[in-house]
């Protein structure tokens, strides 16, 4: 069976915290630990509606996340699961870590564009961490 950790996988350092990632039968993991204050919101504009259309499923360790959408704001915690529907934006306190699962299809054109969005808003030296 497929698996993700942080010692089987390579850490990528993302600037405001590091990511280890796989694939675990078309579902992306991503095992996240932030260092900094993240808001992902301006590296989703230019998506429908200026926000993630993938569903998330997840675990929050410690600190929080927010997930905000058109009419609420949703925060997460140290223990607790989430489920969060298309249309978002996201974002998280330094220091918090957490596991999300989301389609692998649909993430890999949102990873695309935010990279791209990345690239526009700081520059191409700035990706490099």
């Amino acid at each position: 069976m497929p698996s993700v950790s942080k010692d089987s996988t390579a850490g990528i350092d993302e600037g405001l915290g590091t990511e280890w990632r796989g694939e675990l039968d078309g579902y992306t993991c991503s095992i996240v630990a932030t260092s900094a204050d993240v808001d992902l919101t301006a590296l989703l504009q230019g998506l429908p509606n200026d926000q993630c259309p993938s569903p998330h499923w997840g675990y929050v360790s410690t600190g929080r996340m927010w997930f905000r959408s058109t009419d609420r704001e949703e925060s997460f915690g140290p223990g607790d699961a989430f489920y969060v529907k298309p249309g978002h934006t996201a974002g998280a306190d330094a220091g918090t870590e957490f596991v999300v699962f989301s389609p692998a299809e649909v993430m890999a054109e949102v990873e695309a564009h935010m990279m791209r969005r990345a690239s526009e808003l700081y520059g191409a030296a700035q990706l490099k961490g």
